[in-house]
């Protein structure tokens, strides 16, 4: 299965680097690549037969909005029969690709390379889009012209899907910083791991991202409260990286940055226009209660309902949740309503449970990037970005998977202190 692992890896990676994957051919590589690893993945446990298949529950709802997409196409009630079913094919490979994350990622070994996998991924990607910023802030990689506008961050076209993006990844350095999930010696590295991501999102001036953020400071705050104990998590970390964040800031320029966040580029878009787009989509649902326009059908349908024209096309109306209704009706309301059901279910059930300080740090780290996307997307369309929408669905496998035991006595250093962190593979 290392190659399934490497290859979902090398998928994400690639989904980031390629401006976050909303351009056709990324989409493809995505959907064909999701594809050779299921293939991959069915021959090896055709030739082991003693591999056991996990079904996580939370699959359901992804192969439901599938459904919903080709019942919409059977019955003609796409209003775009093309983009339904170009938009099937990517939740396919979402379905595909969160399914073999349950299948490959379960012992702590591969936990373990999980998770030093998004922390350095997190880093080299902020550490980019800092130098970027500071060098030519208006070309990806200093050579791509935007040639529809944007206001790009890191090798995301808009400075909102970066923040998405750190808001996904940095809470795994905060979790095993805060629940003691490393050894004391790792503890520098994974400070400075986190101090970028954390860094290149106050630079990148994300309104939205930055409130997310605080948010998900919120949301550790509580998980750690839940298991305070002698030898039970700190904050302490969390207010080190943040003051060093600012710092860092602060040294490298934070006029810029608090420029950045203070007005309102031109590319960016207004709270009065997301209101319009808010109560268009409204309209929507209204006139398509039941299964909504069809899977991917708002950029086609959403010039009827316009009451406010500003010359530019509107492919997404910054609210997930509204433009899920609008594109899938209640039918797929309901679907989502079960996934957040299960995935709170599931998420608590196992950061309750026994289990090792590393383990409960994957999951309090899961648990606080996906509360903070979650709140993200009332205000923007993250989960519509297939980089972001991948790494939600890895963050989702993290948060629900099975507890891990604690190491065993022979697996630990002798404690010198009742401050000794816990020895974990990372």
């Amino acid at each position: 299965m290392k190659v399934v692992r490497t290859g979902l890896c090398l998928l994400v990676v690639f989904s980031v680097l390629a401006f976050g994957a909303v351009e056709v051919w990324s989409e493809s590589v995505i959907e064909i690549g999701a594809a050779v690893l299921l293939v991959i993945w069915a021959a090896a446990v055709y030739r082991e037969n003693e591999l056991k298949i996990e079904w996580n529950p939370l699959i359901w709802p992804l192969l439901g909005l599938v459904g919903i997409g080709l019942l919409q196409l059977a019955l003609h009630a796409s209003s775009y029969a093309y983009l339904t079913r170009t938009e099937i094919l990517k939740f396919s490979a979402y379905a595909i690709v969160f399914f073999l994350a349950t299948q490959v990622f379960r012992e702590r070994r591969d936990l373990t390379q999980l998770a030093w996998f998004l922390l350095l991924l997190g880093f080299g990607v902020s550490l980019f889009g800092i130098a970027q910023h500071f060098t030519s802030d208006s070309k990806i990689y200093w050579v791509r012209e935007l040639p529809h506008g944007g206001d790009l961050f890191g090798p995301y076209v808009n400075r909102n899907h970066f923040a998405g993006f750190v808001e996904l990844v940095a809470p795994v350095g905060f979790a095993l910083m805060v629940f003691r999930g490393l050894r004391r010696d790792m503890f520098p590295l994974v400070t400075l791991l986190t101090i970028i991501p954390v860094s290149a999102l106050i630079l990148s001036g994300s309104r939205g991202g930055i409130i997310s953020f605080a948010f998900e400071v919120a949301v550790l705050a509580l998980l750690v409260r839940s298991r305070k104990s002698r030898e039970g998590p700190h904050m302490a970390a969390v207010g080190i990286v943040a003051l060093a964040a600012v710092a860092l800031i602060a040294w490298i320029g934070a006029g810029k940055a608090i420029e950045r966040f203070s007005t309102l580029p031109s590319a960016d878009t207004s709270l009065a226009r997301r209101g319009t787009m808010a109560r268009a989509s409204a309209r929507i649902v209204r006139s398509h209660p039941v299964l909504g326009t069809g899977l991917g059908t708002l950029v086609a349908v959403y010039p009827k309902y316009e009451t406010f024209y500003d010359g530019r096309v509107v492919e997404h109306v910054h609210d997930d949740y509204l433009e899920g209704l609008a594109e899938t009706g209640l039918v797929g309301g309901l679907c989502g309503v079960a996934f957040l059901i299960l995935l709170y279910k599931g998420a608590r059930k196992n950061f309750a449970a026994e289990q090792g300080h590393f383990s409960r740090a994957l999951h309090a780290g899961a648990i606080t990037a996906l509360a903070g996307l979650l709140l993200h997307s009332f205000v923007d369309f993250n989960l519509h970005i297939p980089s972001n929408a991948l790494l939600f669905l890895i963050q989702t496998h993290l948060a629900t998977c099975e507890p891990l035991a604690s190491e065993s006595p022979r697996q630990r250093v002798r404690r010198h202190s009742r401050n000794e962190y816990e020895v974990a593979p990372l």
